[in-house]
């Protein structure tokens, strides 16, 4: 049945090609950003669309075209996680456009960014959801959401999107995104799926083409990375991860092991067990949740320290072939060590910080750069006086997880025809690669590409697993939470190979 509405949707497609006249807003179109002195690769523009007829919703997005071919090339949609960090997260530390180099004022130094993902691809950064960077409604109670409702929205704002980008409608479309993104990309691709089925319903009732103003989002794929997904496959990730680790001894192991019955994430477990998963814990409390291999500075206070306080070999962690080197915090991407998401209110890090502290270095150069007024202008973003400063993870939205277990999301996505690529930095204890890999195992499809290497520049960049249904599973080989900041080429590898089908 999939490869039908296939079909279906690429004939309405076509059809939709021949009957396009506009093209992207002009007003849109960026000419120039501070730090940046030379002239772009490609077009790139940004700026709002709101969602409902009274403007009240207005979600901003930066837009960059594909630096290869855009008119042929797949859109891909970044959502970075939370819930509520802004995307612009991606584009700033991961794989936009530009490296940030940090200077000795508050201005970073721009430079062209040779693993940015829009050498293969058109993607679209989006502020999802509105509350979060320069999203914003004009009615406060829209700050209060959910995982239905943010899917919900992502879809209004693409089909909104899709109608000022009309020449963009027939290229091939993914969605793409990290940690708390692993629940908004599913519902989001469920959500396009079901309005696609409507727009063809339609187009079937009235038998006429239809109109370009509910355009047919040509959904592909998906990709999530280090991923929430499944509390009690999340929950049960961390002692078998830190066992594989050497984090923690195999008498620790076999002991938690035994008194827990192998099942970690039950709320109900024997008192047994909360003392040796408390010992886990308390056993791995002083590593970088983030990547364990890069070290974290601890102290009382969550102010930011002095950079040269740090020993000289721990400077010399984390650097990659970036200007700016990997951040050692991550404040704001996911929640504390075992605190994996459970139904009802996902608490911010605001919330979170009342009671307990944050370690290491704070995201300075995004937040100054995208609070300097000549970006905002530049970016055609609201001044700080009108929507707030811009902050990497809001601290103003109620978000409730109302979605429940995303796996059965992942099965009717698949099943449908549409391809995923789990991937996971390997290093990462905040949403561990062994909690993704046990869950993309446990969808019961056939292996059609057993356990092995993927290469990368002639080294092993990680291993995979592929499974029949259009799943992967893949690591990366030293990489944490946020791969493409700690691991670029291999990043920029992997993405390209899914966007094209080919085998990784």
């Amino acid at each position: 049945m999939g490869w039908l509405v296939e079909l279906f949707v690429s004939l309405i497609l076509l059809s939709l090609s021949f009957a396009i006249t506009d093209s992207a807003p002009q007003s849109a179109l960026i000419t120039k950003l501070p730090g940046f002195n030379n002239k772009f690769s490609s077009k790139h523009y940004a700026g709002y669309v709101a969602i409902d007829k009274e403007g009240r919703k207005n979600f901003w997005y930066y837009f960059v075209e594909s630096e290869r071919n855009a008119s042929k090339d797949p859109i891909v949609l970044w959502l970075n996680g939370g819930p509520g960090c802004s995307s612009m997260d991606g584009f700033v530390y991961e794989h936009g456009p530009f490296n940030f180099e940090r200077t000795k004022t508050n201005n970073p130094r721009l430079h062209p960014n040779r693993y940015s993902w829009s050498k293969v691809s058109n993607i679209i950064y989006l502020d999802s959801p509105v509350g979060v960077g320069y999203s914003y409604s004009k009615d406060k109670s829209d700050y209060t959401t959910s995982d239905t409702k943010t899917a919900s929205d992502s879809h209004a704002f693409l089909i909104k999107w899709f109608k000022m980008f009309p020449e963009f409608q027939s290229n091939p479309f993914f969605i793409s995104g990290e940690s708390y993104a692993g629940i908004y990309v599913p519902t989001l691709a469920s959500k396009i799926v079901k309005g696609n089925k409507n727009v063809i319903k339609k187009h079937k009732k009235i038998k006429r083409s239809i109109n370009v103003t509910k355009p047919i989002i040509n959904l592909k794929g998906y990709l999530v990375g280090n991923g929430v997904t499944d509390p009690v496959f999340d929950g049960n990730a961390l002692v078998p991860f830190a066992h594989g680790m050497a984090l923690i001894s195999n008498e620790l192991f076999e002991e938690t092991r035994t008194a827990c019955k192998g099942k970690y994430s039950n709320e109900n477990v024997s008192d047994g067990c909360k003392v040796k998963i408390k010992k886990v814990s308390d056993g791995v409390s002083l590593l970088n949740i983030y990547n364990i291999l890069e070290p974290c500075y601890h102290k009382k206070s969550i102010s930011t320290f002095d950079i040269g306080s740090l020993p000289p070999s721990f400077l010399k962690l984390g650097k990659t072939e970036k200007s700016l080197p990997v951040r050692k915090r991550m404040f704001g991407r996911a929640w504390p060590l075992g605190a994996f998401v459970r139904p009802g209110i996902v608490p911010s890090w605001s919330q979170l910080l009342a009671d307990s502290s944050v370690p290491c270095i704070d995201d300075r150069v995004a937040t100054a750069w995208l609070n300097d007024p000549a970006v905002r202008k530049a970016v055609h973003a609201k001044e700080e006086n009108e929507i707030g400063r811009w902050e990497l993870c809001s601290s103003q939205i109620t978000y409730d997880h109302n979605a429940g277990s995303m796996i059965e999301f992942h099965r009717n996505l698949t099943l449908s025809g549409y391809r995923a690529l789990i991937y996971s930095g390997d290093h990462d204890m905040c949403v561990p690669y062994t909690g993704s890999e046990a869950w993309t195992k446990s969808m019961g499809y056939k292996v059609v590409d057993k356990w092995r290497p993927w290469i990368s520049n002639g080294e092993v960049g990680g291993f995979t697993q592929g499974y029949d249904n259009n799943l992967t599973f893949l690591t990366i080989k030293g990489a944490g939470h946020t791969v493409p900041e700690y691991k670029p080429q291999e990043a920029l590898d992997f993405y390209s190979r899914f966007l094209a089908g080919k085998k990784m």
